[in-house]
């Protein structure tokens, strides 16, 4: 077999190489679209009632903004952020997380000094040099909130009461709530040194990884996805021996509130989350049916966020949620029909002897198929010349309740035969009378 000419400065392949999107990337087919849209119209609706605003941010932000809020220790900021340099010489990362881009945007926009307390949604492709798996791309798409200006534990069990609502509305009844607090910078150095301590007479036992983040951050290593690293996990300090009085009765007013909603939930003292941003409660969704990257969403709170951007000092809150991983965990049911409302064929064919009928035919089927889309029916008609039968078939497969013919006694009577495709019942009508037809 000839050896295959690559291009290794433009990836450019010889004409015989089958074009792919590139590794860690998928596309979203049409007979995937109406599930997206089902996910993304049932969380705007759910913006709606908790009274969330969305928002649009760019693809890419100055570096610093993701680089200094994610925390350059950080598995993101270390392994996994796209990062590069305009024309102009700036350092650029794409969005990598949603939460860093819409404080940015609250600061810089004005909307924390028009709200004191601002609630606000995205939905947003984000990008990261991920490993790909099942769910797990390397560009993939999430649906978050951001609750800014309120400390009060009841906005943190809103935020997860929030989480909670959606997967229910997705059908998702059996994801496992995982919840912690990471405490605040008030007891995070007394609770370092205790990690140091233990981890250190440890450390060759511990993965590559595990020894670089004793050094930068040790509180990591609590995540930690290593068996054996997990294993020595198992005995490190508690969080809850170290954390102020405040601190202790802000997570115990946030469980009780979750006990009041009635939403259960597994006390994880070794959950710490990815971000270094996180501070008091940090949680995380997690569905069996996902495999051992089990986790559909979390979040947690995020005091200092704003402050390091720039803004005042401004309590936060939120979430993210892949729409991918959300996938995988509905319930696996038909997606809902894609379908049409009207479909326009032609039954004369394009023949010499009857070129100038055909030609007119296909005229005021194109004119029919553009009035039924100007009245608000979803429309489609044949272009290709196909035979009837073909386009009949063509009607079925993409659901179309009814379908117009247009053949010679029809063009010469103003008429269309009227098929109801899911009756399997014809009439004739004129074609005045199509519009008040099909509405019924």
């Amino acid at each position: 077999m000839a050896e295959e000419k690559t291009d290794k400065t433009f990836g450019e392949r010889s004409e015989r190489q089958i074009y792919q999107c590139p590794r860690g990337t998928h596309d979203i087919v049409p007979s995937e679209i109406p599930l997206w849209l089902w996910v993304e119209s049932t969380f705007r609706e759910m913006c709606r009632t908790y009274r969330y605003g969305e928002i649009r941010t760019p693809l890419f932000e100055y570096s610093n903004v993701i680089h200094r809020t994610s925390g350059e220790t950080s598995d993101i900021v270390s392994k996994e952020t796209y990062d590069f340099r305009d024309r102009d010489g700036e350092s650029l990362t794409l969005r990598a997380e949603g939460t860093a881009p819409v404080v940015r945007a609250a600061i810089q926009d004005g909307l924390l000094a028009d709200n004191p307390y601002l609630k606000l949604a995205y939905i947003a492709p984000m990008f990261r040099h991920d490993r790909p798996q099942a769910g797990r791309y390397r560009q993939h798409h999430q649906i978050g909130i951001e609750a800014l200006g309120s400390d009060d534990p009841a906005t943190d069990a809103e935020v997860i009461a929030f989480s909670f609502d959606i997967l229910n509305a997705l059908g998702i009844k059996d994801a496992v709530l995982r919840i912690n607090t990471v405490g605040s910078p008030d007891d995070r150095p007394r609770y370092r040194e205790a990690l140091v301590a233990y981890f250190t007479p440890r450390k060759d036992s511990l993965s590559e990884d595990s020894r670089k983040r004793l050094e930068t951050n040790p509180l990591r290593i609590l995540d930690s996805k290593d068996e054996q690293d997990r294993a020595i996990v198992e005995n490190a300090p508690s969080v809850f021996d170290y954390l102020t009085v405040e601190n202790a009765k802000h997570f115990e007013a946030v469980l009780r509130k979750l006990d009041m909603l009635g939403i259960a939930y597994d006390v994880d003292q070794r959950l710490v989350r990815g971000l270094d941003y996180y501070t008091r409660t940090a949680f995380e969704w997690v569905h069996g049916a996902l495999g051992a990257q089990s986790s559909v969403g979390g979040g947690g709170r995020y005091n200092g966020l704003v402050e390091a951007l720039g803004g005042p000092p401004t309590p936060g809150i939120g979430w993210g949620m892949g729409i991918e991983r959300l996938l995988l965990a509905v319930p696996r049911t038909e997606p809902p029909a894609n379908t049409t409302d009207i479909y326009v064929a032609v039954a004369v064919r394009d023949r010499p002897e009857q070129a100038g009928l055909a030609a007119r035919t296909r005229d005021t089927a194109f004119l029919l198929c553009q009035e039924a889309r100007k009245r608000g029916f979803s429309a489609d008609f044949d272009t290709m010349n196909r035979s009837l039968k073909a386009q009949m078939k063509s009607a079925g497969k993409i659901g179309a309740r009814y379908a117009l013919i247009l053949g010679e006694d029809e063009m010469a009577n103003g008429t269309v035969t009227l098929r109801d495709m899911l009756r399997s019942e014809e009439k004739v009508i004129s074609r005045d009378d199509i519009w008040t037809t099909v509405a019924k």
